[in-house]
């Protein structure tokens, strides 16, 4: 479900720059209806530049308004924005629960929804709250609760956004990252307790029953297909020097004999 029926209002915004990166924020997430309420000094080319070149429509085609009531004329639902709560301010709505409550179902039935963020100096005053359905609350440490501009209407819009997905976004690896499968995780313990037995690690008796734990160990995560290949690698690795020693002379018991004189101790000794 796009986002195309969903207004950023701004309420006598005082920074042109604030205003183009507002814009760059609705381009992020898919918005494109600006909404401008008397704003103060308003420059399109001093805000175009944090808009980018990419969202500059954004801007060009942002509807300027003297009043509130009129940037609200015709939305099903209206929005504000606080960092105040207390007093007339109640039953204040969190960013997430505002989009999947309010304002997805409103936009799915085709209604238009406006989202009103107030100035960056004081916000929206009990006044202008009036005006508004509901009221909407990002939290924030309390060292400093109010956000800048574009931070607030971003988050509000990310929200909306990722409800409005038909499947809940989730990053794709790369290819080849798909899980190994259980041939190749065979394959890799096969190697992983050859490895171990040509290091002395493993005892001679009943290999297999000493490698549960590492399978167990394995058996935590998923392993994927790029993991797989470089434990297999690093087994090989293993291997090539574990001969290369032997190569030398120390023969089977040549690990045995150089954990001792380190001095380590290795389990099952």
């Amino acid at each position: 479900m796009p986002l195309t029926n969903l207004d950023i209002v701004l309420f006598r915004p005082k920074y042109p720059e604030n205003i183009g990166s507002v814009a760059r924020a609705m381009l992020n997430m898919g918005a494109s209806r600006l909404v401008l309420v008397d704003p103060q000094g308003y420059d399109l080319e001093r805000a175009a530049p944090l808009a980018t070149f990419h969202a500059r429509h954004i801007l060009e085609a942002a509807r300027l308004v003297p009043t509130l009531r009129e940037a609200l004329s015709g939305s099903a639902l209206a929005l504000g924005t606080t960092a105040r709560t207390g007093g007339w301010r109640k039953g204040v709505l969190t960013p997430a629960r505002a989009a999947q409550d309010e304002i997805l179902p409103r936009l799915a039935q085709g209604g238009r929804v406006a989202l009103v963020f107030g100035p960056e100096d004081r916000g929206l005053t009990n006044e202008e709250t009036s005006l508004c359905d509901h009221l909407v609350m990002i939290p924030a440490h309390a060292d400093c609760t109010s956000l800048n501009l574009s931070q607030a209407v971003l988050i509000l819009l990310y929200e909306c956004f990722q409800g409005s997905l038909a499947l809940p976004f989730e990053p794709k690896g790369p290819p080849g990252e798909r899980d190994a499968s259980f041939e190749e995780r065979d394959q890799l313990f096969a190697n992983l307790q050859g490895a171990l037995s040509d290091i002395g690690f493993l005892k001679d008796q009943n290999p297999d029953y000493w490698m549960l734990p590492v399978r167990r160990f394995f058996g935590r995560f998923r392993l994927k297909r790029n993991e797989f290949n470089l434990l297999m690698g690093v087994c090989r690795q293993v291997r090539w020097v574990a001969s290369k020693a032997g190569a030398g002379g120390a023969g089977p018991g040549r690990c045995q004999g150089t954990r001792k004189k380190a001095g380590v101790d290795f389990p099952g000794e």
